[in-house]
Formats: structure tokens, C-alpha cells, sequence
């Protein structure tokens, strides 16, 4: 299935919010050498960063709206997408800015709130875009609230850009939008990641698909039995179950994942409800592993402990290979934030951003490289130099935006919990584990790119007589 709408209204919650710059070498082929990197010693003094006092410059600044959920149950969105921004904004500021069409300008920010509602959302944009002088729509928790601001940004011309839904029509030939570009990953590569780790490890056989019951959860679901096809074909579907959003009890689901002989479920589940799934199987006593992208909040997990939480997969589009920090520059960055997070207030201080924030922090930095490397904020700039751009992050993963269709070409790894005394394979340096009290990044698999290409629509005009492999 290749619509979809809403991924998740914690999508933040995603964990890449808690990866904590796994830092590895770029294994980057010659067709994706980066352009350009982040480069931690040239970062500013972040001693004075405060998530909740941004000093938001004014006058002539390059504007960007972050476009998120920012009052009502899902404000948790808004928060977290605030701390990405703010930090690579406050960093940038303390620079001196970007230089833009003959001058440096400062970052000004703006919260575009949607309240997760596609009407509220093109008010907001419009707004943003019309009243507000914004260039930048950066966001959003939702495909469906991606459509909308991808609209507005084709209409007023101007730039927007999807960090965090993944679902593939966002960039087909009926949605596409040169204004439009999308610096995540599609639930078709989150299928054919964890379909080829299996088919590699050869280890688990049997698989329980348990997923929320709308087009996000089936989406997933879909794009992994399609990817086990591909890649491990002797695999075994055992059972596949579709819950409600926001369900409270589990356990008739839970029952039936203990009948199957399951070795695996796969999960696309997002909180509360990766959550209470967990927790519920757990107490109901199924310790097989969850394979899963949200399953990762750090307060869940400190909850659960050591035991509960070992042996769940990770897939991440931004992971790199264990050991992590192999060079200076990356242990740098790590005492930074961790320094940053000590000073925190509320909600910032709370175990949920206790394991990092850098992966969208990164998708940030790769938006304000590419305008300073476009020296304006014309949007035809911004599309020609981001056009089959690649850009390093801090832990040496390398992101190439696909010029025919704005989808990002990108290796993508799967990474094993495990209990402290066995985290030093990828925290090494001291205390070599991340936390006593649940297990956490161990054992880490890399899915080379060529193993999980962006879906490309073959109906779309710009790519015809192109392979989802060509950059340009």
C-alpha cells in the first residue's frame, strides 16, 4: 500500500531521539561522498543553551517554522521537536548566523502548533508563511500533516521539509512537490531493513505481526512480509493483528502471540501504545524479542529493567557500526549535549532525553547547511544545491537527497539491547555501558543503502529512466 496518513502523533518518541552519536567512519560509496559535514569544532559555546528560554532573534533573520503538535495530548511532539531545532538554531546564532544573499543572518523560529489537525494546519503554515515571512516549514508529526504543509510550501513557494513521517506517497507522483523534500526514511526501508537483518542472522524464523489498525500500522506491516519475500523467503508468518490506536488491554493479542511459536513480533507501534504493549507482554510473560522503531523511550525502559528489555531490535536510519566513538571529534559532541542535559529544566530534565538528541538535531544542521551553501533563501537555490546533496552527520552516517524525487538514499541499521555488562561492544569509551539499570545499544548491523533504496514511483515524470540508486 502506498498511501497513508498519519505515522504517529509521539513521533518523536522515535528512537533516533535517544541515539547517542553512534559514531563510526562514513561507508559512504564514491556516488554519495558527502559535499559537506558537521564539523563539532566548529560549534559554539552551548554553556548557555536553554530548550525552554530560547533567545529567538529578530529583524532581518532567516525564518523557519517548526511545524508540530505543540498544545493538547500530543504537545509532547512539539517539545521534542523544539529541543532539535533550538539546539542547532542557539549553536548557529552564537556563530554569528549564515551568510544569505550578501549578509549574515541569525535563525528565527517559529512553533506552527497544528494540534495534529490537517485544518488547523494549513491555518498555521499560511500564517506562518503569509504573516510571519517564513521560508522554512520544518516538520511534522503525521503524513497527513505532511500533505498539508507540503501543499502550502508549493503554493507560496516555499521550502518544506519532512524529518520525521514515513509513508512513501509523500513524494509519488499525485503528492510531489519540487518545494518538498524528505530527510527521513519510508516504512518500505524499515520493512527491508529488519527482512534483510533476519535473512542475514538466519537465527529467528517464525514472526508475529502486531500493528495498529490504520494505514501507518498496515503500511509496515505490508512492506516487511514484502521485504522477507526479498530477502529471507524461508521465513514464516505465524500470526498478524491489528489493535485499535491508544488500546488498554493487549492481552487477547499477547495470548495469541504465546500460541503461535512466534520467535519475533514485529511492532510498528508508537506511544502510549509501544508502551503498554511492552509492558503487558512482558508481565503476561512473553520475553521474545520485539523488532520495532518507537519501542525506545528510556523512562519505559528504566521501569522495566535489565531483563525485560534485553533482546529488542532497533532499526534506525541514522545508526553507524559499534564501537561508536572512534574519534575525537564524536566524544566532543557526546560531552556537549550530556554537559547540556545537566543544566536542563522541566521537562527537559526527565529520562526521556537522558540518551540524546542528535539524530534530528542533524536533520536540522543538514537544512541550514544547505542554505548557507546556497548562499539564499530563494527556494530555487535551495532546490538546486540540495538536489542530489550528500551530507555527513556527527557520527559519520551520510545522507544523499535523491534529486528526482527529494527521497534520501541512506545505509540503515538494526541494533540489539543489551544488559550493561555486555554494552561496552559499542560504548567504548568510560564508563563503557550506557546505563546500569536496562539494557541498551549493543551488537549494531549495518544494511548498506543498496539493500534498502527509497521506493521511487515510476509514474513520476522526473524519474523516468532513472534507478532508485541514482543521485542526481
Amino acid at each position: 500500500m502506498r498511501t497513508g496518513k498519519g505515522i504517529l502523533w509521539l513521533a518523536w518518541f522515535c528512537s533516533l531521539f535517544f541515539i547517542v552519536s553512534a559514531i563510526a567512519p562514513s561507508s559512504s560509496s564514491a556516488a554519495y561522498t558527502p559535499k559537506a559535514r558537521f564539523d563539532v569544532n566548529k560549534m559554539a559555546d552551548m554553556s548557555d543553551y536553554d530548550p525552554t528560554n530560547f533567545q529567538n532573534p529578530t529583524g532581518d533573520t532567516i525564518k523557519i517554522a517548526i511545524v508540530a503538535t505543540f498544545s493538547g495530548p500530543a504537545a509532547a511532539v512539539g517539545e521534542g521537536f523544539w529541543l532539535d531545532a533550538s539546539w542547532a538554531a542557539h549553536d548557529i546564532n552564537k556563530r554569528g548566523g549564515i551568510m544569505v544573499d550578501g549578509k549574515k543572518k541569525l535563525i528565527q523560529l517559529f512553533k506552527a502548533d497544528t494540534m495534529s489537525r490537517p485544518d488547523q494546519a494549513k491555518k498555521i503554515c499560511e500564517q506562518m508563511v503569509l504573516q510571519n515571512g517564513v521560508k522554512f516549514l520544518w516538520g511534522a508529526d503525521g503524513s497527513h500533516i505532511v500533505k498539508v504543509m507540503n501543499q502550502v510550501a508549493d503554493k507560496y513557494k516555499v521550502i518544506a521539509v519532512n524529518m520525521i513521517s514515513l509513508s512513501e506517497d509523500l513524494q509519488d507522483s499525485k503528492n510531489f512537490s519540487r518545494y518538498a523534500f524528505m530527510t527521513w526514511w519510508q516504512t518500505s526501508q524499515v520493512g527491508r531493513t529488519f527482512a534483510y537483518f533476519f535473512g542475514q542472522r538466519k537465527k529467528e524464523k517464525k514472526f508475529y505481526i502486531l500493528c495498529q489498525d490504520y494505514v501507518f500500522g498496515h503500511e509496515m506491516a505490508e512492506n516487511f512480509k514484502k521485504g522477507l519475500k526479498e530477502y529471507y523467503p524461508e521465513a514464516q508468518i505465524v500470526g498478524e493483528d491489528y489493535h485499535k490506536l491508544f488500546a488498554t488491554d493487549y492481552a487477547p493479542y499477547i495470548t495469541k502471540i504465546k500460541a503461535s511459536g512466534a520467535e519475533v513480533v514485529y511492532t510498528g507501534d508508537w506511544d502510549p501504545d509501544a508502551t503498554n504493549l511492552l509492558k503487558q507482554a512482558r508481565a503476561m510473560g512473553v520475553k521474545i524479542p520485539f523488532a520495532h522503531i518507537y519501542m525506545t523511550n528510556p523512562a519505559t525502559y528504566n521501569a522495566l529493567g535489565v531483563e525485560a528489555t534485553k533482546g529488542l531490535f532497533l532499526a534506525s536510519p541514522y545508526a553507524t557500526a559499534a564501537p561508536y566513538f572512534r574519534t575525537q571529534e564524536q566524544i566532543k559532541y557526546r560531552q556537549i549535549w550530556q554537559a547540556a542535559y545537566k543544566r536542563f529544566k522541566p521537562p527537559y530534565n526527565s529520562l526521556t532525553y537522558s540518551q540524546g538528541w542528535d539524530a534530528l538535531s542533524m536533520e536540522f544542521y543538514w537544512l541550514l547547511s544547505v542554505i548557507e551553501r546556497a548562499g539564499s533563501t530563494d527556494p530555487e537555490k535551495i532546490i538546486k544545491t540540495w538536489e542530489g546533496d550528500s551530507y555527513e552527520y556527527i557520527n559519520g552516517h551520510v545522507k544523499t537527497m535523491r534529486a528526482c524525487d527529494h527521497n534520501t538514499i541512506q545505509n540503515t541499521a538494526v541494533i540489539e539491547m543489551v544488559p550493561p555488562d555486555q554494552q561496552k561492544v559499542a560504548m567504548n569509551i568510560p564508563p563503557h555501558k550506557w546505563t546500569d539499570n536496562y539494557s541498551w545499544w549493543g551488537p549494531t548491523f549495518i544494511v548498506p543503502a543498496e539493500k534498502v533504496l527509497p521506493w521511487m514511483d515510476p509514474m513520476l515524470d522526473r524519474c523516468k529512466g532513472k534507478k532508485p540508486s541514482d543521485a542526481n
